[in-house]
C-alpha cells in the first residue's frame, strides 16, 4: 500500500539526506515535495497545510540531536508528525468492562461492513472473546446471507434477521440475544446506501438510541481519498462516531483516507483491512504505518504475523535441525507454507526495513512460491529428506511432475544448498550483529 506515495516522499526527502544542516532553503525544497506527494496523494489540503506548518517549525526550532545528521533529523521529524496526523497509537475496541459491548458498522454502501463485520468477529474470536454477529441490512438480502454464512464458517452465534423485520428491532432483539448467548461483544451490521440521506441517518440515529452501542465504527474504502473523509464527517457529525475502519489497504491505496480521516474528524483510525480473507485484519498502528509510509519497513507487525503462524515448539525443532544440518526440503516445504499464511508476498517484504525502494525494480511474486511448492511436491519423500539423491534423471522427472524445466529445479536445489549452509552457520552465532553482517556478506557474494 502506499506505493507511490512512499515513492515520491522518499524523492523529496533525499534533497535533505546527507545534509549537515537545516536550512530555509533546503527545507523549504524538500517540504514542496513533500507538499506534491500529499496532494497527489488525495490528502485533505487543510491537512497538509496544518502538516507542512509542523514539520517546518519543528525543522527550524529544534538543534539537531547528536549522533543524528541533519538530514536524519529531518526525515524523524516528518515520521513523527505522519504519526501523529494519524492519531498517534493505537487505543483497541472497548469491550470491557461490562459484556457484551454493542459494536455497530456503519457506512456507505460497498465500503465493506459487512466482511469487515465478520473480520473484525475472527480477531475477537481469536483474543479469547465471544463474538456475535447481527445482520440489520433489510434492503440487500445478500447482506444477511452474507454475514450468516461468516457465523458458519467461523462457529459463532448469528441473529435469524429477515428482509419483513425492521432493522431497529433487529439490532434490540439481536443484543438480547448476544447477551442471552453470553456473548462478549455483539457487532450490528447495518446497511448503506450509495450515498448519504435523511432516511438513512434516521434510521441508524434509532439504532443507537435503541442498543445505546460501546462502539460506532466508521468503515471507508480506503481507495477514495478525500470523499471518505467527507462522508465519514457527515456520519460523525450525525452519530458521533468513535473509530475508524479502512478496507481495501491492500490495493493500489493513494494514503489519503488514511493520512485525513483522523486529522478532520478526531476519531482514531482502529483497523484496516489488508486482503478478502477474514484474517486480513489489522490494527492500524499510527506508528508502524508512518514507518512504512517513508520506506523503513514495519517489522513489529512482520513479527506479529509470524508469531501467530508459527508455534514456539516448532521454531525450536528448526534450530535443532539447523545447527545439526538436518534441515531437509521437507521442512523447507512447511516454512513456505507457513509463510504463506501470513498474507501476500508483496505485502510481507513492505514490511522488510529498506525493501520498499527494492520493489520498484523487482516485484515479488507469489507464483514463484508456488512453482517451489510444485516442485517439492513432485519429489518422493526420500529426495525430500536427502536433496543428494536427486540426479539428473530424477530432475527431469521432477520438472516433468511440476510443470517446470529442469533448470528450474536445479535452481532451486543450489538455492537451497546456499540458504541450509548460510542458515546454519547463523545459528551457530550468538551476536546478533555480527548474524546480519554475515547475512549480508552472503547475499552479496
Amino acid at each position: 500500500m502506499f506505493e507511490a506515495l512512499t515513492e515520491r516522499l522518499s524523492e523529496g526527502l533525499r534533497r535533505v539526506r546527507g545534509q549537515h544542516r537545516l536550512s530555509e532553503d533546503n527545507i523549504q525544497s524538500a517540504l514542496q515535495e513533500v507538499r506534491t506527494a500529499l496532494l497527489e496523494a488525495d490528502v485533505h489540503v487543510r491537512v497538509v497545510r496544518a502538516f507542512l506548518q509542523a514539520v517546518r517549525a519543528r525543522a527550524l526550532g529544534e538543534a539537531v540531536p547528536a549522533g543524528l545528521t541533519a538530514g536524519q533529523f529531518f526525515i524523524k521529524i516528518v515520521s513523527d508528525e505522519l504519526t501523529a496526523m494519524m492519531g498517534g497509537a493505537n487505543r483497541g475496541l472497548k469491550v470491557e468492562p461490562v459484556p457484551p459491548a454493542v459494536i455497530v458498522l456503519v457506512g456507505l454502501q460497498g465500503s465493506g461492513k459487512t466482511s469487515s463485520a465478520g473480520k473484525l468477529a475472527r480477531m475477537l474470536q481469536q483474543e479469547g472473546k465471544r463474538p456475535y454477529l447481527v445482520p440489520a441490512d433489510i434492503y440487500r438480502p445478500a447482506a444477511i446471507e452474507q454475514l450468516q454464512t461468516l457465523a458458519r464458517t467461523l462457529d459463532v452465534g448469528c441473529f435469524a434477521s429477515t428482509t419483513d423485520m425492521d432493522p431497529v428491532e433487529i439490532a434490540r432483539q439481536g443484543v438480547a440475544a448476544g447477551r442471552a448467548a453470553g456473548a462478549d461483544a455483539v457487532l450490528i451490521d447495518t446497511a448503506g446506501r450509495l450515498h448519504i440521506d435523511d432516511a438513512l441517518m434516521a434510521e441508524l440515529g434509532r439504532i443507537k438510541e435503541a442498543v445505546q452501542p460501546t462502539e460506532i465504527l466508521f468503515v471507508a474504502d480506503g481507495m477514495t481519498g478525500q470523499d471518505a473523509v467527507n462522508t465519514a464527517s457527515a456520519f460523525h457529525e450525525k452519530l458521533a462516531l468513535t473509530g475508524h475502519i479502512l478496507t481495501k489497504m491492500d490495493g493500489d491505496a493513494r494514503g489519503g483516507a488514511a493520512l485525513s480521516i483522523r486529522a478532520i474528524t478526531q476519531v482514531p483510525i482502529l483497523f484496516m483491512t489488508v486482503g478478502e480473507k477474514l484474517e486480513n485484519l489489522e490494527r492500524f498502528h499510527p506508528e508502524r504505518v508512518a514507518s512504512r509510509i517513508l520506506g523503513m519497513g514495519d517489522l513489529v507487525t512482520l513479527i506479529e504475523k509470524a508469531q501467530q503462524t508459527f508455534d514456539e515448539k516448532k521454531a525450536l525443532e528448526l534450530h535443532h535441525k539447523l545447527r545439526s544440518d538436518a534441515f531437509t526440503l521437507e521442512d523447507f516445504l512447511d516454512q513456505i507454507r507457513g509463510i504463506r499464511k501470513m498474507g501476500n508476498m508483496k505485502e510481507l517484504v513492505e514490511m522488510m526495513p529498506g525493501m520498499a525502494g527494492a520493489l520498484k525494480n523487482a516485484q515479488p511474486d507469489d507464483k514463484q512460491i508456488t512453482q517451489v511448492e510444485a516442485i517439492i511436491c513432485s519429489m518422493t519423500i526420500e529426495e525430500r529428506e536427502n536433496h543428494n539423491l536427486i540426479n539428473m534423471s530424477r530432475r527431469n522427472r521432477i520438472a516433468k511432475g511440476s510443470g517446470t524445466r529442469a533448470s528450474d529445479v536445479n535452481r532451486l536445489l543450489k538455492q537451497f544448498s546456499q540458504m541450509r549452509k548460510m542458515m546454519r552457520r547463523m545459528t551457530a552465532i550468538k551476536d546478533p550483529r555480527r548474524a546480519m553482517q554475515m547475512a549480508r556478506s552472503m547475499m552479496q557474494g
